[in-house]
C-alpha cells in the first residue's frame, strides 16, 4: 500500500508517520479524550493503493471532528489539520500568490481572468517586503474547524478548482483592498481582523482587492409595479445585486391579494405566494452559495399578507430545493 506525497513520490504506507503527524497538532488538547493512536487507526482504515497524503490530512480532519460531539478539543484538532493541509498546498510568500491571481487566466480559454485590480496589484509589488512580513501565518490555527471550513468553501480565492489562498491572506487583501495605498491603516486593519476584534462582511471577504470591489452588503428595493414588466424588472435588479454577493430586502406590499381581479385579463390573481417562490428560484441562477438569505416584507394591514398555513406552504416550497437560496418573509406592522 502506498501514498502520494505532494511532490509526486510514492511512498509506503506509514502508521507511525500518520500519528506523529496528528500526535504533532494535539498540543494544549485534553490527552484523555483526543488519543492520536485512535484517530490514525480510524484513518488508515480508509487508505487505499494511491491515496494523496492530503487526502489523508483531510479524512483525519473529517474524522477527528465527527467526534468533536464528544469534546470540544476534537473541532480544534480537526481544524488544526485542515489548516495544516493547506499550508502544505499552498504558496506562504503573500505578494507571489497576489501576482499569480494577477497573471490568472481561464482553465480552457487562456483568456486573461485576473483576480486582483490593477491598483492594488502595483501596490502590493511596490510594498512586498513589508506586507509579506506582516502576515502571521500561525493565526489560522485559531479558527474551528466550522469557521476555517466555511472560509474554505467560499470565501478563499481559487484558481482552476484549487484553493490557493489562506485566511491571512484573505484578510490582507481586503486590508489592502479598502485602504489602498494607505499602508499604515491597511496593516492596521489586517491587525484588528487577524485577532478576531472585527470581520467585514461577506461581500467585502468576497470582493475587496478584486477587478470588481462591490463591498456593500444590503440593498433595500420595492416591487417596481403589480405587473409582468415590474416584477421581472425587480427581479433583474435582485438578480445583478446577488451576483456580487449583496444582500436584498424587497418591499412587495403593492402586489395584489389572492383573488383580486385583474383588469387585463378579467382573471383574477394568485396572490404572494406565487410571486415569492417565482423571485426565488430564479435568483438561485446568480445566487452565490454563501450570501445570506433574502427578505420580503409586507405590512400585517395588507390584504396580501399570507395566512400561516399559506407561509408554512412557500417556506416549504423553498426549503425542498437544494438550490434555491433561502426565503425569508416577515409581516411588518403594529
Amino acid at each position: 500500500m502506498y501514498v502520494i506525497k505532494r511532490d509526486g513520490r510514492r511512498e509506503d504506507v506509514k502508521f507511525d508517520k500518520i500519528t506523529a503527524r496528528i500526535t504533532k497538532l494535539c498540543y494544549g488538547l485534553n490527552p484523555d479524550y483526543v488519543d492520536a493512536v485512535k484517530i490514525s487507526q480510524k484513518v488508515v482504515a480508509g487508505v487505499y493503493p494511491g491515496v494523496t497524503t492530503s487526502e489523508l490530512d483531510e479524512l483525519a480532519a473529517e474524522t477527528a471532528a465527527y467526534q468533536s460531539t464528544q469534546h470540544p478539543d476534537f473541532s480544534k484538532l480537526a481544524a488544526r489539520i485542515a489548516v495544516s493541509n493547506l499550508h502544505k498546498n499552498t504558496n506562504k510568500v503573500f505578494s507571489d500568490n497576489i501576482e499569480v491571481f494577477h497573471k490568472n487566466v481561464h482553465e480552457k480559454t487562456g483568456a486573461a481572468a485576473p483576480l486582483i485590480a490593477d491598483d492594488v496589484y502595483e501596490i502590493v509589488m511596490q510594498h512586498k517586503d513589508e506586507l509579506n512580513s506582516a502576515i502571521i501565518h500561525d493565526r489560522d490555527f485559531e479558527y474551528d474547524y466550522f469557521g476555517f471550513k466555511t472560509l474554505e468553501r467560499g470565501y478563499l480565492f481559487r484558481v482552476n478548482g484549487k484553493v490557493v489562498e489562506r485566511p491571512q491572506q484573505m484578510i490582507l487583501r481586503v486590508a489592502l483592498g479598502i485602504h489602498k495605498s494607505d499602508i499604515k491603516s491597511a496593516l492596521e486593519t489586517y491587525e484588528l481582523m487577524s485577532q478576531k476584534f472585527f470581520t467585514h462582511a461577506t461581500p467585502t471577504l468576497f470582493n475587496a482587492g478584486t477587478p470588481r470591489p462591490q463591498l456593500s452588503s444590503c440593498f433595500l428595493l420595492a416591487m417596481q409595479d403589480d405587473s409582468i414588466e415590474g416584477i421581472y424588472d425587480t427581479l433583474k435588479q435582485c438578480a445583478c445585486i446577488s451576483k456580487w454577493a449583496g444582500g436584498i430586502g424587497i418591499s412587495m406590499h403593492n402586489i395584489r391579494a389572492t383573488n383580486s381581479y385583474i383588469r387585463g385579463t378579467n382573471g383574477s390573481s394568485n396572490g404572494i405566494i406565487p410571486c415569492c417562490v417565482c423571485l426565488t428560484t430564479r435568483l438561485a441562477m446568480w445566487t452565490r452559495a454563501e450570501v445570506s438569505a433574502r427578505a420580503r416584507s409586507l405590512s400585517t394591514w395588507s390584504r396580501g399578507t399570507p395566512t400561516c398555513s399559506s407561509s408554512w406552504i412557500c417556506v416549504r416550497t423553498t426549503v425542498m430545493s437544494c438550490t434555491a437560496p433561502r426565503l425569508v418573509l416577515r409581516a411588518v406592522g403594529a
